[in-house]
């Protein structure tokens, strides 16, 4: 069976997974890197390490997707279990997930103004996912 194959809503909440394996691999990636190897595998007592700037955008975009993705995806569960998807939710899954995928670099490049516009789009998708389950 491929998940990818069915509705548009859970397409987007496959690929919003996979986004956010990927920001976890990045941020734990780059973090270990900038704290160093005998705090990342210690038992982290104390306080971090600094990490680069790049870094600090990183996790924070990523702590950002996970705020919202647990609503994104009850609001796409609840949709298809409801059978209740349609144009309109299936444009707020997109646009839930690509103003994600957007908000990644457009945070890591600093773009502050930007990536607050583009986190608007992604709750306006979620929103409108969600308002499908009500209609």
């Amino acid at each position: 069976m491929n998940i990818f194959a069915g509705s548009i809503e859970i397409q987007m909440l496959c690929w919003s997974v996979v986004l956010g394996l990927v920001q976890l691999v990045v941020a734990t990636t780059l973090a270990l890197k900038d704290q160093g190897r005998a705090y990342n595998v210690g038992p982290r007592d104390g306080s971090p390490p600094p990490v680069t700037t790049v870094t600090g955008r990183l996790q924070r975009a990523f702590q950002n997707f996970r705020e919202t993705f647990v609503y994104f995806a009850v609001a796409v569960l609840v949709v298809t279990v409801l059978n209740k998807t349609n144009a309109h939710t299936a444009l707020g899954a997109q646009l839930y997930f690509w103003a994600r995928l957007v908000y990644v670099p457009i945070y890591a490049a600093g773009l502050t103004g930007v990536r607050t516009a583009v986190w608007t789009v992604s709750i306006i998708g979620l929103v409108m996912v969600f308002l499908g389950a009500l209609a």
